[in-house]
């Protein structure tokens, strides 16, 4: 297990409670897991991808994560429609581990209500999380 210090959690990134990181991507957010949740999970083997169209609202669940260790669910960090999912991670689930912030990506995403951006974190705020787990 990484320690804090050690985690790639890099400063253009939100983050979530729920261990998602998220990106401003033009008019749209890119999503995926944290190193840190990457890290906990263990070697992901099984990506449950979403469908390009589908629509979630904020903390639904959108996809699962496989790892050897267990199955995790992930969560939409902001409400809106997949508009591009990482088809890459049906052969290589490993990207997730490997680069969970560049080639590990999981959805992006056309937000409906962009003001729901106000409720992700700094890294200085998700960091904080982490230290009181």
């Amino acid at each position: 297990m990484k320690e804090l210090n050690e985690l790639n959690l890099p400063d253009d990134c939100f983050y979530t409670e729920t261990h998602e990181w998220v990106k401003k991507v033009g008019e749209n957010i890119k999503a995926g897991i944290t190193d840190y949740a990457q890290d906990q999970l263990g070697d992901i083997v099984y990506v449950d991808l979403p469908k390009a169209g589908d629509t979630f609202k904020k903390g639904d669940e959108f996809s699962n994560l496989e790892s050897v260790k267990a199955v995790s669910d992930l969560f939409m960090p902001i409400s809106g429609e997949i508009v591009s999912v990482n088809m890459a991670l049906e052969d290589a689930p490993e990207l997730v581990n490997q680069s969970p912030n560049e080639t590990g990506w999981i959805v992006l995403i056309k937000p409906d209500n962009p003001e729901e951006t106000n409720s992700f974190l700094s890294k200085e705020e998700y960091l904080n999380i982490l230290k009181a787990e």
